[in-house]
């Protein structure tokens, strides 16, 4: 991809001035240190519409506005768990207005949220908790010699909270 750098509005002036005072355009464009080519199509564009400023736009529409972004994601952080697609039939059920889920995923992506894969674990329930708590008591005073004679063969990997 080429990187483009426009000419601000004074220096459009400045050398459509030049042209007018009766200066080559390859002169012009050597003083400003400007391609030929720019200085000779905004001659051209200014002779034909009467103006030297750059025309602003090109491109797609976006599809929502600054505020509808913010909707979007504020709705995705009051339940971390919804899909884009969950976010896209809320947003068309509170505007009227449909969106892809693309859309939505690029207005996260904004936001600062990102997909992330949840991790592989057994979250653990309250039931959980209380009994490993109750063995952590009833262990908690045994000594090393106590410890030797215990095998841990158990690899699970446990949450506490839910992600």
């Amino acid at each position: 991809m080429s990187s483009r750098h426009h000419i601000d509005d004074f220096m459009r002036v400045r050398s459509i001035g030049k042209i007018e005072e009766g200066r080559k355009i390859t002169h012009v464009a050597r003083e400003f240190g400007i391609a030929h080519s720019v200085v000779s199509r905004l001659w051209k564009s200014f002779k034909t519409t009467g103006m030297c400023s750059r025309r602003h736009g090109g491109g797609r529409v976006r599809s929502t506005t600054p505020a509808e972004d913010r909707y979007i994601v504020l709705s995705a952080k009051m339940n971390r768990r919804t899909t884009a697609q969950q976010v896209a039939n809320k947003f068309l059920a509170a505007s009227g207005k449909q969106i892809s889920r693309t859309t939505v995923a690029r207005r996260l992506r904004g936001g600062g949220l990102y997909a992330r894969r949840p991790v592989v674990c057994v979250p653990l329930t309250r039931q959980h908790r209380t009994a490993r708590l109750q063995w952590c008591r009833e262990h908690h005073n045994w000594t090393e010699q106590d410890w030797a004679c215990v095998l841990f063969s158990d690899e699970s990997r446990f949450s506490l909270s839910s992600d």
